[in-house]
């Protein structure tokens, strides 16, 4: 399969070599415009909303708790913790989170005994289960694969992360990370939960086209959102 596989990419690349060739024209094709797809066109643009819906929602849990970034290393920006989130190191998983990565450093982030940056527990696991849910890639093309059933997955999780988020508090009753919340003329701010909404929204859809292109079936699962425990990706 995987010698199959190869000589497509062999056949793919001497095609778009000789297509080269034969058009001198300024406007010739990119490698990546002919080995695309149109679904791989579309998940790309997924993958890039999720990064910027990901970034909003760092900026704005930084901003709601100060206090977590007070916690980072002496000197640490926000931005620096968004070149962190974004790294290739989501893969490994971060030193300061003993390694915890996707789902676990969720968990870690609502541990009462947990002392680090909350937040970027939160955002770190956020982050790296939908980095997991995509194979570890910001980029598709034609022989590329994606499994609907993770993408579906990683958008009931994000479902129990919003709520754990509104609801997980300490011994104290104090909520581990401040997001939503009503303002003293009592209008409530939900721009958390609709980012969260959103994300959910493009995990949802991911799903639907994949198993709808791949003739794939998603196992459905009945998950309250109030679940303690998180789906595998």
């Amino acid at each position: 399969m995987k010698l199959f596989k190869h000589l497509q990419i062999g056949s793919i690349v001497i095609l778009l070599f000789l297509t080269g060739c034969a058009n001198n024209s300024p406007n010739n094709f990119e490698l990546s415009d002919l080995a695309k797809s149109d679904i791989d066109s579309v998940t790309d643009m997924h993958i890039q909303e999720l990064h910027k819906l990901c970034r909003q929602l760092t900026i704005k849990l930084y901003k709601r708790n100060p206090r977590e970034l007070a916690k980072a290393p002496a000197g640490t920006t926000v931005e620096q913790r968004l070149a962190q989130l974004f790294s290739d190191q989501r893969i490994k998983g971060f030193r300061e989170l003993d390694g915890a990565k996707s789902t676990a450093a969720i968990t870690l982030s609502f541990d009462e005994g947990y002392r680090g940056d909350r937040v970027f527990a939160l955002m770190a696991g956020i982050s790296s289960m939908l980095y997991a849910a995509y194979n570890h890639q910001d980029e598709f093309f034609i022989l590329d694969e994606i499994d609907q059933q993770k993408l579906y997955n990683s958008a009931r999780n994000l479902e129990t992360v919003s709520w754990q988020l509104n609801n997980r508090k300490d011994s104290n009753g104090e909520r581990y990370i401040l997001s939503n919340g009503t303002a003293s003329n009592g209008i409530r701010n939900l721009s958390y939960e609709r980012i969260f909404g959103k994300m959910i929204s493009l995990q949802d859809m991911m799903a639907l086209l994949i198993a709808d292109t791949t003739n794939r079936n998603i196992t459905r699962v009945v998950q309250s959102a109030a679940s303690m425990t998180f789906l595998p990706i």
